[in-house]
């Protein structure tokens, strides 16, 4: 059981941080900090960030490369902890 519930924390933890990001993208901050912050500290600090940067003028998005970078490395991260962890069970 606690396997399990690790693997769902990390993975949900994760999803999470992406939404957050995606809410970042149209803000100043841009995606990838804000993907960053959240999985550095909580999604909900990475929302407060989020939240009290300002918008971006006509809906732009600010992805930035960034946040393909942090999302690729967290991603790969992830898959291999899962694996790690379903090879040691």
């Amino acid at each position: 059981m606690g396997l399990t519930l690790l693997l769902f924390g990390l993975i949900s933890d994760t999803f999470v941080a992406a939404l957050v990001g995606l809410v970042g993208a149209r803000r100043r901050i841009g995606f990838g900090w804000a993907f960053f912050l959240s999985v550095l500290f909580t999604p909900l600090v990475g929302l407060i960030f989020c939240l009290l940067s300002d918008k971006l003028p006509d809906g732009d998005r600010n992805w930035g490369c960034l946040g393909s970078i942090l999302a690729i490395v967290t991603i790969g991260i992830l898959a291999w902890l899962v694996l790690f962890i379903l090879a040691a069970a």
